[in-house]
């Protein structure tokens, strides 16, 4: 098992490092509407390791057999890889490439708040939203948080792919 989660694990790692800093590598700058899809997208192509190393354990490792338990463990230690790898992208950008990631997403945010709220609801939220950059804009909360829900769709990919693949 340890083999297949290193090989996969990896795998998931720099495809996550990768394709999250993509658009950037290329030098493109990614407008806030399609930022959201763009780093999602990017997570779940990395997470697709998870389903590729369950199988992988099951069929060459283990005799055709893996139970949900065993996939859902293999697919955790795989996410967390990758996991990692969006963290350590998503830190490098905001602290290096583009500290003042929070200024503009906020006001990004407040713009998109005027075209459809009312200016007392946009006088409120903006600054409910200033309050929650101050206290949660840093760089290592924002790597934190893309940690986090890496780990979040790596268990729901993990225990799909578990009861997809698990034989007895």
């Amino acid at each position: 098992m340890k083999n297949t989660v290193i090989k996969f694990g990896l795998y998931a790692l720099i495809s996550g490092f990768v394709l999250f800093g993509l658009p950037f590598f290329l030098g493109m700058g990614v407008d806030f509407d399609y930022g959201e899809l763009i780093g999602y997208t990017s997570m779940i192509l990395s997470l697709l390791f998870v389903y590729f190393g369950i199988k992988h354990y099951r069929d060459k490792v283990n005799s055709g057999k893996v139970s949900l338990g065993k996939s859902i463990k293999i697919g955790m230690l795989i996410a967390l890889f990758s996991a990692v790898g969006v963290a350590v992208f998503d830190y490098i950008y905001t602290s290096q490439i583009n500290p003042d990631f929070a200024s503009e997403y906020l006001e990004y945010s407040v713009k998109k708040m005027e075209e459809t709220l009312s200016a007392e609801e946009v006088k409120l939220k903006t600054a409910e939203l200033t309050q929650q950059m101050e206290d949660y804009g840093s760089p290592s909360f924002m790597a934190l948080m893309m940690f986090v829900s890496v780990m979040i769709l790596g268990f729901i990919i993990s225990l799909i792919s578990g009861l997809i693949l698990q034989r007895k």
